[in-house]
């Protein structure tokens, strides 16, 4: 197999995730951008690896570690999404700019 399509079936995978992370307003969609651009270093580390083909098999491990951080970042990113939704009613990236809770016009008094 050449090396080149699956190189640049994951640089097109990224491409993807860095446009849905850098145009989407949602949060969910920020964090599934974020995933397809993991899953797009998961398949160059593994072609890497089997093109390769050293005895310790370092881009399998690598990819193991990077699914690993990539099921926390959803468990910890999704419950943050959740917790933001419950207090501020709104996943848009946009309209959550402050950290600390500000007073909306004539809600809060």
């Amino acid at each position: 197999m050449h090396l080149v399509y699956p190189v640049v079936i994951a640089a097109l995978l990224f491409s993807a995730g860095v446009y849905g992370v850098l145009a989407r307003r949602n949060a969910i969609l920020v964090l599934m951008s974020v995933e397809l651009m993991l899953n797009a270093v998961n398949l160059n580390l593994v072609v890497f690896d089997m093109r390769w083909a050293d005895r310790l098999h370092g881009g399998q491990v690598l990819t193991l570690f990077v699914i690993v951080l990539a099921a926390a970042e959803v468990g910890l990113g999704l419950a943050l999404v959740l917790l933001i939704y419950r207090n501020r009613q709104t996943v848009d990236v946009d309209r959550l700019r402050t950290l600390g809770e500000h007073e909306e016009e004539g809600v809060r008094q």
